[in-house]
């Protein structure tokens, strides 16, 4: 669907921008909307706009029917647009044209219509792709059955030995025109020939393969180059590999979606990859080497003596490869976390004791139990630090974990 936004203001530039302020604007809108790129849900929408606006506004003849017209000056300019492969419907200057034929009763400076050219329908193979498979990039072999060309008539529709002749309706043009006399002129009303669809030719004798349609169905094979670093939900495009067009129109475009399998323990941003680590309490006050997952597989990681629960180790350049950008490569961020034993055995409540004893933090009575036990002295316990002025010991965490 056509915008109605000002173009200008779309791509950022003033009306008097130079072709060259308009393309580096429209590069720079186009790579930070473009859908495998930002994952907003106005992407695609922005996108479609920025392309659109760019199509008219890099045309000289058509910036100029803009500037004169607005949006009526190029036909709507988004009708039939595809922002992966130009325009699927009218292009060119099919609707400046039509302005001069409302007012002036005929084609301006010969920019007649073109005969529609027939197009294939857009195809969509969804590819599942391993964790490994989308960070190292892959090739793979894809089956799938559409309309091809007929290769009895070559796509043509005509029985081979005879061809395809000038529709006698529209006289080869596609269109059908329709003049009245106004008050402001000629008004020509032009719509599509019912007879050829729009493509000026007609099949007398028809293929006895393909039955006219110069298309057959076909099972198809072919290889697919995965890039590394493809996320879930991007999209290959694969142009002319969709739907053979009838009588050898354009053939459409095939898109293949990707699907990542989720990896067991990484969590994925973008490039950037995500993992939760989980310490015990004698890891992250004495310190520990631990393996942790990476994009290329497990890597050994130093933890240091004192690490608090909460804190982040990166890991620079083991992430997701930018697709982009050669060579570049994302992180993977390590959120420690530290785990607090539930249950202790009767050695380890002693050893835990004589720790803290150690750091100041014994206030046990005769018979052995915290004076803190329950919900009045974890109260207790809240009043004494706040006096202390310092957090809560060892021992009071501990207990609290486990009471």
């Amino acid at each position: 669907m056509a915008t109605t936004r000002d173009y200008y203001e779309i791509l950022g530039v003033a009306r008097g921008a130079t072709d060259e302020e308009i393309k580096r604007s429209f590069r720079k809108l186009a790579q930070q909307w473009h859908p495998d790129v930002n994952t907003s849900t106005e992407a695609d929408v922005r996108f479609k706009e920025i392309n659109e606006a760019y199509q008219v506004l890099s045309d000289p003849q058509r910036r100029q029917a803009y500037d004169m017209f607005g949006h009526a000056g190029v036909g709507g300019a988004g009708e039939g647009f595809d922002p992966f492969g130009g325009f699927g419907g009218q292009a060119g200057f099919g609707g400046f044209g039509d302005l001069f034929d409302a007012f002036f009763g005929g084609a301006a400076g010969g920019m007649g219509r073109r005969q529609r050219v027939p197009t294939g329908a857009d195809l969509r193979y969804d590819l599942r792709l391993t964790f490994a498979e989308s960070i190292n990039g892959a090739e793979k072999e894809i089956e799938f059955t559409a309309l091809a060309r007929c290769e009895t008539c070559d796509g043509s529709g005509a029985e081979p030995g005879t061809q395809p002749v000038t529709c006698t309706r529209c006289g080869g043009s596609g269109e059908l025109r329709a003049v009245r006399s106004t008050m402001l002129g000629q008004i020509v009303n032009v719509t599509v020939c019912d007879r050829c669809h729009g493509t000026g030719k007609l099949v007398e004798t028809p293929c006895r393969t393909c039955r006219g349609d110069g298309r057959v169905e076909r099972k198809r094979h072919l290889r697919v180059t995965v890039p590394a670093g493809i996320d879930d939900g991007h999209q290959i495009r694969l142009t002319g590999e969709g739907e053979a067009a009838p009588r050898g129109g354009v053939p459409g475009n095939l898109y293949v979606v990707a699907h990542v399998a989720a990896h067991p323990a990484l969590r994925r941003q973008d490039t950037e990859l995500y993992y939760e680590l989980s310490l015990s309490i004698t890891q992250a006050a004495l310190g520990a080497s631990v393996r942790v997952p990476t994009a290329d597989g497990e890597e050994t990681v130093d933890i240091r003596p004192g690490t608090q629960a909460g804190s982040e180790i990166r890991l620079r350049g083991r992430g997701v490869p930018h697709l982009r950008r050669a060579g570049v490569r994302g992180d993977v961020h390590v959120l420690v976390d530290v785990r607090v034993p539930t249950r202790l055995s009767s050695r380890q409540r002693e050893l835990l004791e004589q720790l803290a004893a150690e750091m100041g933090e014994a206030d046990e009575t005769a018979d052995g139990k915290a004076p803190g036990d329950g919900a009045a002295g974890a109260a207790r316990r809240k009043r004494a630090t706040n006096r202390r002025g310092r957090g809560p010991g060892i021992r009071d965490r501990l207990r609290d974990a486990i009471s």
